[in-house]
Formats: structure tokens, C-alpha cells, sequence
């Protein structure tokens, strides 16, 4: 069964490729998305890092905004990863600017430096892991969190890993190491609410 899921990684901008063999290590399908129609055959989407201002253009340019929307209110599980957090949040700080607008955290961009501050760090995931190595580039973190919003991780006291409902998010680049487990915690998401959904 395990091959039979399809995840898409949103490929207008960003770290792509990483994310396609961190999901096919993992023995799942991964899909490259570039347009639209493609949202209806995944069973999950992964929003990679890049950067956020250029990914809102592209996702206005090739109108993905709404579907990308609609298929988290669907149920379906999106994992959005540094930029990708941006994009999901309902708010971000120093900005009236909201991108899709889905997950009840606050952010603030680049909270970590800029690009050459870029770091590692081992962080511990809730529920999940006690150390994996996260990749810190030009990272945002959360400020403000829901009260529906799970916090999954904490680094030097600021916010980094979240989940909500179908909605994962993290400030960090999991698809940059050879430790899969965020991804794969992603992926026992997608196989949950499939089995929800049957019952």
C-alpha cells in the first residue's frame, strides 16, 4: 500500500529536488507540481523553502492560490517548509500581506539572519524525536501560535515546528540532511486521514 500514496511538491521556486528524494526515500511517490490540474491526484502537498515574495508571485501567476486552498479544506495534509511556512500563515509580522492564509500562527521572517548567518542545530520534535539536525537558512520563526496549533519544537525559545489539523509547518530545511523523520511524520499524516476518510 505504502507506494500507492502521491505527494506533490509545489515546483515554481525553490528546493525541489531535495524534497522529491527525501519523499521517495521515504517509499513514497513524489510528484513534481507545476500547474493546477495536478493538485487533484495528490494525496498530500509539501510547499519547499525559496523565497516567499517570489513564490506569491508565482502562485498568482499560475492561479494557485485558491486551489491550494481549497485542497487543505478538503482535509488533505499541505507541509509547508521555511518559505513554505510563510505561505501558510495568517499572519505575518511587519505586514498586512497574507499569502494563502490557512495555518493560525503568526511569523516573522527572517528572524534567524540573513544567508550567510545559515546554521544547524539539533532540535528535538515532540512526539517524534529527540535530536535531528535542522538547517537554519535566512529561516522564519513563529511568534504567535493558536490555541488549536500544536508546538512541535522549540529552538533558542522561539517557535520552529507546528502542527495544525492537516497543516505541518516548520521554520527549518528537513530535505537539506539524510534524517527523514519529519518528512516521514508527514507521510503517517497523509496514511491517517486516508484512513479517516475510509472508515
Amino acid at each position: 500500500m505504502k507506494d500507492l500514496l502521491k505527494v506533490g511538491i509545489l515546483g515554481l521556486q525553490g528546493a525541489i529536488q531535495e524534497h522529491v528524494q527525501a519523499v521517495e526515500e521515504c517509499g513514497v511517490q513524489a510528484v513534481i507540481i507545476k500547474n493546477v490540474e495536478q493538485l487533484v491526484d495528490l494525496d498530500g502537498l509539501i510547499l519547499p523553502g525559496g523565497e516567499s515574495t517570489t513564490m506569491r508571485r508565482l502562485l498568482d501567476q499560475y492561479h494557485f492560490v485558491e486551489p491550494i486552498q481549497a485542497f487543505a479544506q478538503s482535509g488533505k495534509p499541505i507541509f509547508g517548509t521555511c518559505a513554505g511556512l510563510i505561505l501558510l500563515a495568517k499572519k505575518i509580522n511587519g505586514t498586512d500581506e497574507v499569502h494563502l492564509g490557512l495555518m493560525d500562527v503568526v511569523v516573522e521572517r527572517n528572524s534567524f539572519g540573513r544567508q550567510r548567518d545559515s546554521f544547524e542545530a539539533d532540535i528535538a520534535i515532540a512526539g517524534l524525536t529527540n535530536s535531528m539536525t535542522a538547517v537554519f537558512i535566512r529561516a522564519p520563526h513563529i511568534t504567535e501560535a493558536g490555541e488549536n496549533v500544536e508546538v512541535l519544537a522549540k529552538y533558542d525559545g522561539r517557535i520552529v515546528a507546528v502542527k495544525e489539523g492537516s497543516l505541518l509547518a516548520c521554520s527549518f530545511h528537513p530535505e537539506l540532511t539524510d534524517d527523514h523523520s519529519l518528512t516521514n511524520y508527514f507521510i503517517e499524516m497523509i496514511r491517517k486521514t486516508q484512513s479517516a476518510r475510509q472508515m
